[in-house]
């Protein structure tokens, strides 16, 4: 059947090598819980379906399929016949979907959108197999573009490759021990941290469990045993499986990654405590995934890095190179803060852009082995031993009063207070400040009052570190990966902040 396959998706050595794996794999159990014979069936239907696209230009197909088992047949389909595949969230919101088709005008869509888009959505998109296609020549196979959303919330795709994936994979292999890589994977599929957990498994000879985390947290697919699986986690998801008593059978994992974004100290403590092999990571979409992680003998052990706890995100993965770098992007040494910057072969060749087709707004580096080179907008050191630790993002920096502040110290420490579930710093415009550090927090009880946490705060913070401006709310935007929609809660804030305001007026005006 493979081999009918690679005769309809062509029969190029590079396009033939998702499908090769494929093949490899044939009659293993691959993914837990599910059929590999119809995940064989299905790649066969969805390169029967591709082959009739024109053979001269490549079409660019947006897949979002919500069965696990479909989203893989398709994407390894896609991949394999030279299309263009972008991965889609289905649980974008009008707006979202509005802001994606007016990008990418795809050619054909996979998944069942008549409950995801509204039909005037699709006016005018290109959604028939007989339209004409844009050409993309940055590379003769099909490029694979994957969803980001950044701070701001605005959707931007970066574009990978068959290559820039493998060479992600290869890194994680080597780094880990150069065995079969087994995946609990409880993230979405469209998303790096979800994409990537098949690669490992797929391409190392490992295996793969798909499961929702709502499922998870429910208490499903915990008779699993863990010993020799990685499972990925947000630092949210592992505070809520802790919180719902699943330590134990996290801390039998092989080792539990943990990125997305920042994790508390009360929370790594916490980890640390119940011998869960945390492997704290840095990575982004730009970076198909990893590129410095800790391992969890590191995490768990009293003596490494400088501290008695390392808290680090670990050392730099094989296949990547991690420099500090200052302003004028001159490398600094160790433990002097600057700006993280990363060259890999991972690393995606920019961004899509509808205007332009294809426009890289990284700029690629002369390096090369196909070396490119990301400035981040991380801030961060290395110590003496090589691990690298974070500061926060230069875009979040606050300067208030013409001093720096940034939002990562300060959250840290309302956190240690155990006082909030949640928290977000952000800077506000002030006419005298400049701007004013304002706290916006999800109360871990009704008892929680505004006064209550800044009486913690203060005298662990310098003064001009401490929020002027706290706004309690009930809940933060962030995303299923973690990730905080900055330009949402600034809006929030303001509102609160204004309510705030005519409530403390109407009650000026009861007293007068």
């Amino acid at each position: 059947m493979i081999e009918a396959l690679k005769s309809k998706c062509g029969e190029d050595s590079y396009v033939q090598q998702p499908l090769s794996y494929v093949q490899q794999r044939s009659g293993e159990q691959l993914l837990i819980g599910y059929d590999s014979q119809q995940l064989n069936q299905l790649i066969e239907q969805y390169c029967q379906q591709f082959s009739q696209l024109s053979q001269e230009k490549a079409p660019k197909i947006l897949l979002v399929e919500q069965s696990p088992l479909k989203f893989l047949a398709a994407f390894l389909a896609a991949v394999s016949s030279n299309c263009h595949v972008f991965l889609g969230n289905p649980h974008w919101v009008k707006p979202e979907w509005q802001q994606v088709l007016n990008q990418i005008h795809p050619d054909i869509i996979i998944g069942e959108l008549a409950s995801i888009i509204e039909p005037s959505l699709l006016n005018n998109q290109h959604s028939r197999l007989n339209n004409k296609y844009s050409i993309i020549n940055i590379n003769p196979s099909g490029l694979i573009m994957i969803p980001t959303g950044g701070s701001s919330g605005k959707i931007r795709f970066a574009i990978h490759t068959w290559e820039t994936l493998m060479a992600s994979v290869a890194g994680f292999h080597e780094y880990f021990g150069n065995k079969p890589v087994n995946s609990f994977c409880v993230l979405p599929l469209y998303h790096v941290s979800g994409l990537m957990q098949f690669m490992r498994s797929l391409t190392t000879g490992g295996r793969m469990v798909m499961l929702p985390f709502k499922a998870l947290k429910a208490g499903e697919g915990r008779d699993i045993d863990p010993k020799e699986f990685f499972i990925s986690l947000v630092p949210t998801q592992l505070a809520k499986l802790i919180n719902q008593d699943a330590a134990e059978w996290l801390s039998r994992f092989r080792t539990v990654l943990l990125g997305g974004a920042p994790a508390w100290e009360s929370l790594l403590t916490q980890a640390r405590q119940d011998r869960i092999p945390l492997a704290l990571t840095y990575g982004m979409t730009e970076t198909a995934s990893g590129v410095v992680t800790l391992k969890p003998e590191d995490f768990l052990s009293a003596n490494s890095g400088n501290s008695a706890n390392n808290n680090s995100c670990g050392q730099v993965l094989p296949h990547a190179k991690v420099t500090i770098r200052n302003g004028t992007g001159e490398m600094v040494e160790a433990n002097q803060t600057g700006v993280i910057t990363i060259e890999a072969k991972s690393l995606c060749h920019g961004y899509y852009s509808a205007s332009t087709n294809l426009a890289l707004e990284s700029e690629l580096s002369k390096l090369p082995n196909r070396f490119q080179t990301l400035q981040s907008d991380d801030l961060g050191y290395f110590d003496q031993q090589g691990y690298l630790y974070t500061v926060g993002r230069r875009s979040n920096k606050i300067i208030s009063g013409g001093e720096n502040v940034f939002p990562a110290e300060v959250e840290q420490v309302i956190r240690g207070t155990g006082l909030v579930s949640d928290v977000c710093v952000i800077g506000l415009p002030d006419d005298y400040w400049g701007q004013v550090v304002t706290a916006v927090f999800v109360p871990s009880s009704d008892q929680v009052s505004v006064a209550i946490v800044q009486q913690k705060v203060e005298g662990n913070l310098s003064k001009f570190k401490c929020p002027k401006n706290w706004v309690a709310v009930e809940s933060l935007p962030r995303n299923g990966q973690g990730k905080l929609n900055y330009e949402q809660v600034k809006v929030i804030a303001r509102d609160g902040l204004s309510q705030l305001k005519l409530n403390e007026i109407n009650q000026l005006k009861v007293n007068c």
